[in-house]
């Protein structure tokens, strides 16, 4: 049996407009750098290592850039979900405490995040629309009147 229950499903992307935009911005600004420095260099010239490790740069920060523009954060009646490169999931009779926190004065950028407690371990959920956010207020709430 789980303490908490949604009213309802909801569903929606797990970053904000605003951060989707300033990770655009960086993703464009790293990209062109790393051409740049790649024709100015004699990249023939460097190691396997070196190389392997520019191209993995790259390909982590492609990744990064996909999911970040793609990831879903989901409440139901199981539990709560993100999509990334590995879904996170916890399921209601899990959660310990669950409580929202944020970073003052950049909320336009980073919205506070849902932080749960199973039990010795924390998960974290981002929500990038105001619905997952008023959800997450509604479970911390629950959560701080269980106590």
């Amino acid at each position: 049996m789980s303490f908490y229950q949604p009213e309802r499903h909801v569903s929606g992307p797990s970053y904000s407009e605003g951060f989707k935009m300033v990770a655009t911005i960086l993703t464009t600004v790293l990209t062109v750098y790393g051409i740049s420095v790649a024709w100015r260099f004699p990249m023939l010239s460097f190691g396997v290592g070196v190389k392997a490790l520019l191209a993995l740069a790259g390909i982590m920060l492609g990744v990064s850039y996909y999911w970040f523009l793609r990831a879903r954060t989901t409440i139901d009646a199981s539990g709560i979900r993100q999509s990334w490169v590995y879904d996170k999931y916890v399921s209601w009779d899990q959660v310990r405490s669950a409580k929202m926190i944020g970073i003052p004065y950049l909320s336009w950028l980073f919205p506070p995040r849902m932080v749960v407690r199973t039990g010795n371990a924390f998960m974290t959920f981002n929500g990038g629309t105001p619905e997952v956010l008023i959800e997450f207020a509604k479970i911390s709430l629950a959560f701080q009147a269980k106590k």
